[in-house]
């Protein structure tokens, strides 16, 4: 299960039972063309028999909840999180599950980079190292071709790519062009996503 957030969430989450993707629908509406999520109304058999003055506990979120947008709150790296049962799970595999009847089983791969855009279109289900195939284009690259650098030792660019967690020298070049059309053809070659390094 793939989470994100800070460490008392990842954990809560993991000791906590997913919850069913029925009691899901019952909670929250998803809007797959926008990306959206918004609270239902509730019954009192949505919360537990316990609980003192539920009919009013019912009124109450409903008048106050019921039809607002939910998955806002967003963590340390900048994911947007659903609090399901005072527990937070990324918005994205809420999303995931709502859409497809099943929570995912790998990574949730935004297609287009924008975390905070769950539209259904944007998603994939993807394992951790095709998630990687797809990433943005560091802050801290200067060329403005991911992959590509300047060797001042060479006195030359630098093209390389990293495969199954090793790094793989594509070659030096006098011309950045030639050094990122090297990265290019490594990355076809390899099956990165055509966004990846945007």
């Amino acid at each position: 299960m793939h989470l994100h957030g800070n460490s008392y969430e990842r954990i809560a989450a993991m000791k906590k039972e997913l919850p069913t993707v029925e009691y899901l629908r019952k909670t929250i509406r998803y809007d797959a063309t926008t990306g959206k999520m918004y609270w239902l109304k509730r019954t009192n058999e949505q919360f537990s028999r316990k609980t003192l003055g539920v009919e009013k506990r019912v009124k109450y979120w409903n008048n106050n909840f019921a039809g607002k947008e939910t998955g806002l709150y967003t963590d340390d790296r900048g994911y947007l999180k659903c609090k399901v049962n005072k527990i937070a799970y990324g918005a994205h595999r809420v999303a995931w599950a709502l859409h497809h009847g099943e929570w995912p089983d790998k990574q949730i791969d935004h297609i287009n980079g924008n975390i905070k855009d769950n539209r259904i279109l944007n998603l994939r289900c993807v394992s951790r190292i095709e998630n990687a195939r797809n990433q943005k284009r560091p802050c801290t690259n200067k060329s403005g071709f991911i992959g590509v650098h300047w060797d001042k030792k060479a006195s030359k660019w630098r093209a390389a790519i990293g495969v199954n967690r090793k790094k793989i020298i594509l070659g030096y070049y006098d011309n950045i062009t030639e050094a990122a059309s090297a990265r290019q053809t490594a990355e076809k070659k390899y099956n990165f996503h055509p966004n990846h390094g945007r």
